[in-house]
C-alpha cells in the first residue's frame, strides 16, 4: 500500500513538473513572439497637402503596438477613401531584433475641382451649372465649395462640411442654397411649368461609428414656392404654392469597398429618412406641400472583373408616406438622377424602384489618363400621385433605356471622371438622349 501510495505521489508530482514547464515555454514563446511583431516605427511618405497628424488619428495601427495584418489592411482601404488620396501602400521592414518599421507610401490626389454640367432646361433652352469645390481643406478631409447654374432661372449654393472636426468619430456640416428652376408638374388633365423657388439652410452632424458604418443627422429649413407660368391654366390646379417647411433627416450608410484609382470592389448601403414638417405657407400649400415621410434605400454592388473590367449595379427602393395625391411629387424620372436618356424631369412619383446597372471596360490606360467604355440598362417604375402601391408593377409607368458611353479618367485628380452616355428607350413613346457629367453615375 505505501508503494502503491509513493508511485502515485510520484507520478503526479513529475506529471505537475512536466506542465508547468510546457506552460512557462508557452509563455515565453507569446513574449518572445509578441516583441518581434511589434512596430517601433510608423511613417509616412508622399505627402504634400494632406496632414500627417490627421491621418495617424484616422488609422487603427498605431507605434508601439502589435502587428496586426487585419488592420493594416483596413487602414490601407480607409486611406483609399479618402478623397485627397489617390492610392495608398504600404512596406514592412524587420530589424535585427525583430521588431518592424511600418511606412505608408501616399500618392496625392488634386482636389480643388471646378466642373462644368452641360445640359438642356425644361423649357428646351441651354442650361449650364459651373462650381468648384475643395475636397481636402486644410490637409484633413475637410470640403468647401459652392456653384452657380442657369436653369431658366439663376440658382447658386455653399458647401462647409468637415466629417472629423472632432476626433475620427463626429463632425460637422453647413449648406446654403437658393435654387430657382422651371420645373414640369403632371396632372391628370395636362401638364404645366411652374417656377420653383427654393431656399435651403441646413445644418449636418456627421457620425463615422467604426471603419464600415457612418450616419447623418441633418436639419433644413426649406422655403418653397411654386408660380404658375403660362396663361392657359388647368382647372383645379393653383396659381400659387408657397411653403416654410422643416426637414429632419436621419441617414445610414454602410461602406465596404476596396478602391483601387478606377476599379471598385465591394457593395454599399445608403437609407435616408427624411420627415417634411410644415410650418406655414399661403393658399393651398398645406394642401399641396403637406406633412409626409420620405424613405429611401441605395443598395450598390460594385465586382472587379479579371484585369481591366468592373461592374456595377444600384437599386433604388424609394416611397412617401402621407401627402401621396399631391402632383408636386418629389421623385423625379430624370437623365442625371436615374435614367440616363429619358430626358430632364419628364415625370413625377410618390414611390419608385430603379435599377442600373453597367459593365465598365479600361481600354486604354498609361499614366495618370484612362480611357473606359460601358454598356448599362437603366431601368425603373414609378408610382402616380394619387395611385396605389400596385402601379410600381403593372409595367403602365415602366421605362426601359439601355445604352452605352465613354469615361474620361484622371487618376491623379479626384472624382475626375468626365462622362457621356447616349441612352435608347425602349416601348411605346420613348425617346433617345444623351447625357453629359462629372463623377461615375454611381
Amino acid at each position: 500500500m505505501e508503494c502503491l501510495v509513493f508511485s502515485s505521489y510520484r507520478w503526479t508530482n513529475v506529471h505537475f513538473m512536466k506542465k508547468t514547464t510546457l506552460v512557462i515555454i508557452l509563455l515565453f514563446s507569446c513574449i518572445s513572439f509578441g516583441q518581434e511583431g511589434k512596430i517601433t516605427e510608423l511613417n509616412f511618405t508622399g505627402l504634400k497637402r494632406t496632414k500627417e497628424k490627421f491621418l495617424r488619428r484616422l488609422i487603427q495601427t498605431k507605434p508601439d503596438t502589435q502587428y496586426d495584418s487585419i488592420k493594416l489592411a483596413l487602414d490601407i482601404e480607409r486611406l483609399n477613401r479618402l478623397a485627397g488620396i489617390a492610392k495608398a501602400t504600404y512596406k514592412l521592414e524587420e530589424d535585427a531584433s525583430g521588431s518592424y518599421r511600418l511606412t505608408y507610401d501616399i500618392v496625392e490626389n488634386f482636389t480643388i475641382i471646378p466642373a462644368l454640367r452641360i445640359s438642356q432646361a425644361n423649357d428646351g433652352s441651354f442650361a449650364f451649372r459651373i462650381s468648384t469645390f475643395e475636397f481636402n481643406f486644410l490637409g484633413n478631409n475637410q470640403l468647401i465649395g459652392g456653384f452657380y447654374e442657369r436653369e431658366v432661372f439663376d440658382s447658386y449654393g455653399g458647401y462647409w462640411q468637415n466629417p472629423f472636426l472632432f476626433g475620427n468619430k463626429v463632425g460637422l456640416g453647413f449648406n446654403y442654397k437658393e435654387f430657382s428652376t422651371q420645373e414640369p408638374v403632371f396632372f391628370s388633365e395636362g401638364t404645366k411649368d411652374y417656377r420653383f423657388d427654393n431656399t435651403i439652410v441646413q445644418g449636418q452632424v456627421l457620425f463615422s461609428f467604426d471603419f464600415n458604418n457612418e450616419a447623418e443627422f441633418n436639419v433644413t429649413f426649406s422655403d418653397e414656392e411654386y408660380n404658375f407660368i403660362g396663361e392657359d391654366p388647368i382647372p383645379n390646379a393653383p396659381f400659387s404654392v408657397q411653403a416654410d417647411r422643416l426637414i429632419f433627416e436621419a441617414l445610414y450608410r454602410y461602406i465596404n469597398v476596396d478602391i483601387d484609382y478606377q476599379y471598385i470592389d465591394g457593395v454599399s448601403n445608403e437609407i435616408s429618412t427624411e420627415f417634411f414638417s410644415f410650418l406655414d405657407g399661403g393658399d393651398r400649400g398645406e394642401e399641396f406641400l403637406g406633412d409626409f415621410l420620405s424613405i429611401r434605400n441605395d443598395f450598390i454592388y460594385y465586382k472587379k472583373i479579371k484585369e481591366r473590367g468592373n461592374w456595377a449595379s444600384r437599386l433604388r427602393l424609394a416611397a412617401i408616406v402621407g401627402n401621396e395625391d399631391s402632383p408636386f411629387a418629389p421623385f423625379a424620372v430624370d437623365n442625371q438622377l436615374n435614367i440616363r436618356g429619358a430626358g430632364t424631369t419628364v415625370d413625377r412619383g410618390t414611390a419608385s424602384i430603379v435599377l442600373n446597372t453597367e459593365y465598365r471596360h479600361t481600354f486604354y490606360e498609361k499614366g495618370w489618363f484612362v480611357l473606359q467604355g460601358n454598356a448599362f440598362v437603366d431601368a425603373g417604375t414609378w408610382r402616380s400621385p394619387g395611385e396605389e402601391f400596385s402601379e410600381l408593377f403593372t409595367g403602365e409607368t415602366a421605362r426601359l433605356f439601355p445604352g452605352l458611353g465613354i469615361r474620361f479618367i484622371h487618376k491623379r485628380i479626384f472624382n475626375a471622371v468626365i462622362r457621356i452616355d447616349y441612352g435608347f428607350g425602349i416601348g411605346a413613346n420613348a425617346t433617345n438622349g444623351i447625357t453629359f457629367g462629372v463623377g461615375q453615375f454611381f
